[in-house]
């Protein structure tokens, strides 16, 4: 039985205490747009959510949703944010979608058996892209995609081009992409940048650089198509 994700339209101030508000209350902030409706802030149930993503389909989830006391449509997971120590959902952009309309979408790719390069040269395999986009229709968006990479030998590698194609799918990566490949084991020295060197032996720490955020606009509409 699909899961039906119900969403409270929201009222009043959209901002940041708006939105712990939401989050107090044991919901989620979450905004719900698509092709011939307007974004709506909404609340959600985040055990809804949580269930949607840890899925074996996962963000490609296709469910029903029903905001306010309209009838339920079809909508799918966006966009997520989660809150970094605490590892809590604070935010979602669920997308109202057509059955009858190509989407794309970022699929996971799951690397089954162990090369033969890994078994008799002593070599390891690599995976550099851990998903590929594609596009389909709604209802032939794959779980994830399966190949077979027992028989790659030392230094061969697995491209776009090698994976599983049908007539269902179509793959926007460039078709001579790196997906995996077995590579010797070696230790090799990072290239030390100057600025960075001189940045350390100023502070006596090591330059990071930081990625991700912690907290978003209230009800932002993403600018890219599906989340991976």
């Amino acid at each position: 039985m699909p899961e039906v994700v119900k969403a409270t339209p929201r009222t009043g101030k959209f901002n940041k205490n708006a939105a712990r508000r939401v989050r107090v209350a044991g919901k989620i902030p979450a905004v719900v747009y698509g092709p011939g409706f307007d974004p709506i802030a909404v609340e959600v149930d985040p055990k809804h959510i949580s269930r949607i993503l840890y899925s074996e389909a996962g963000h490609n989830t296709i469910f029903d949703i029903e905001v306010g006391g309209e009838a339920a449509g079809k909508a799918m997971i966006v966009d997520w944010q989660r809150e970094p120590l605490k590892d809590q959902l604070i935010h979602i952009d669920l997308k109202r979608i057509a059955l009858d309309k190509l989407l794309r979408v970022s699929v996971r790719v799951k690397l089954i058996g162990t090369p033969i390069g890994v078994k008799t040269s002593g070599g390891i395999l690599d995976q550099v892209m851990r998903e590929v986009e594609i596009e389909c229709l709604p209802a032939d968006i794959p779980s994830h995609i399966d190949v077979d990479v027992s028989s790659m030998e030392m230094h061969s590698a697995l491209r776009v081009s090698g994976l599983p194609h049908s007539d269902k799918i179509t793959y926007l990566d460039a078709e001579d992409a790196t997906v995996a490949h077995v590579i010797s084991i070696r230790e090799e020295v990072a290239p030390v940048v100057e600025g960075a060197e001189v940045a350390a032996a100023a502070t006596g720490e090591p330059e990071v650089a930081k990625k991700g955020k912690t907290d978003a606009p209230d009800a932002k509409k993403p600018e890219g198509g599906a989340k991976k």
